[in-house]
């Protein structure tokens, strides 16, 4: 079992947000990091169903705030919808993944993970989804 600690930051390297993933294996695809973090804050969300949501993903009836996202109604995120989203905004260029200060460019590329990787996204604009 592999541990990842993912950091969300800005363009000058500001930190803005921290999640931590387990991997079952140490080689795993661009696609497969995305997918199992938007699962993950998503399941994170549902458990609890707090005023404010803090993900990759913005649900579309969620408005911005100076706590992150305040959501309008607090029912259940659908993961499935938010991962179809987010694999198509990092597609699109909507974000960015680093690994080790290097661009990831597909979905496809695979990333050996170790106690010393260091993988970032950096969003270009809000992304909202379902």
């Amino acid at each position: 079992m592999m541990t990842l600690t993912i950091t969300d930051e800005t363009f000058t390297g500001k930190v803005l947000h921290k999640i931590s993933l387990n991997f079952e294996k140490e080689l795993v695809t661009i696609e497969q990091i995305i997918t199992q973090r938007v699962i993950k804050e998503v399941a994170d969300y549902n458990t609890k169903l707090p005023e404010y949501f803090n993900g990759l993903i913005v649900p579309t009836h969620a408005e911005k705030s100076l706590n992150g996202y305040k959501m309008k109604d607090r029912k259940a995120i659908d993961a499935e919808k938010q991962v179809y989203i987010a694999l198509d905004a990092f597609q699109k260029n909507g974000f960015f993944v680093l690994v080790d200060n290097h661009q990831a460019e597909t979905l496809k590329e695979e990333v050996l993970l170790t106690s010393l990787t260091q993988l970032s996204f950096v969003k270009l604009t809000p992304l909202v989804g379902g």
